[in-house]
């Protein structure tokens, strides 16, 4: 009975991944009649946003145009510089080191050490892209996703930036879809919670899937299930040094 039930489930996922490679290449089709620039996307990023949207051709061609028209107009020389974004990385935010269990990259990012500037929305719109665009150089190959720990101790009103939330949210969501795999929230506060309640409907369903809040208690024992102990960062109990961004 085992046998036979492995080899339907093995059935499907075969039939299931025929199928995906068909609306791929359907999709590249449609895509590139419309925007010949998107013939040197690899099928990996077609799929991507056609899992997205549910392999639905028509809204994940329609949000994959809309992400190449976004890129030349966002990205125009085809990656954001450190130049461009001195003060956000002069709050010294956001690490990245060690994979965990799959291979996946780790990031740590501290919410509390975020503190919004006059005129700061476009240049942490830049700072969000050129830390994506870091971490999706830095997957192995075979590689798609990486797994993020949001610290949110300290937090308080001076650190809450709806706009900003929103903003990455919007980036990692309509230009790097199926790319989070994983989002961590540990020393959560209540009064965070202020904040999250706001931005929690702009969440779509696949991504609010992916986040787990930890209690401070189980922090360890909670990152150790995905993360072994030589790739867990130190300030969690690990053995790996924070490494900045611009750094790493």
């Amino acid at each position: 009975m085992e046998v036979e039930v492995e080899a339907n489930g093995l059935q499907d996922s075969l039939e299931s991944n025929e199928v995906e490679k068909r609306k791929v290449g359907l999709m590249r089709a449609r895509v590139e009649s419309e925007d010949p620039s998107s013939k040197d996307l690899d099928d990996f990023m077609i799929r991507r946003f056609l899992r997205a949207r549910d392999l639905d051709i028509d809204k994940a061609s329609a949000l994959l145009l809309k992400y190449l028209g976004w890129r030349r107009a966002f990205i125009p020389n085809g990656s954001i510089s450190t130049s461009e974004i001195p003060n956000e990385l002069a709050q010294n935010k956001l690490f990245m080191q060690g994979q965990d269990k799959k291979g996946r990259p780790i990031i740590v990012v501290f919410g509390g050490r975020h503190k919004p500037y006059k005129g700061h929305l476009e240049e942490f719109k830049r700072f969000v892209v050129y830390c994506l665009e870091r971490i999706c150089a830095s997957m192995p190959g075979g590689e798609e996703k990486f797994i993020a720990i949001a610290d949110i101790e300290g937090w308080g009103y001076t650190n809450s930036d709806i706009r900003a939330y929103l903003a990455a949210l919007s980036i990692l969501q309509d230009c790097y879809p199926e790319r989070l795999g994983k989002l961590f929230l540990v020393h959560v506060p209540y009064i965070f919670m202020t904040a999250w309640k706001v931005v929690y409907p702009f969440i779509d369903s696949k991504t609010k899937k992916k986040i787990i809040f930890v209690e401070n208690k189980n922090i360890r024992s909670a990152l150790l299930g995905d993360i072994d102990e030589s790739q867990l960062p130190d300030v969690y109990g690990g053995k790996l040094p924070l490494v900045p961004i611009q750094d790493s």
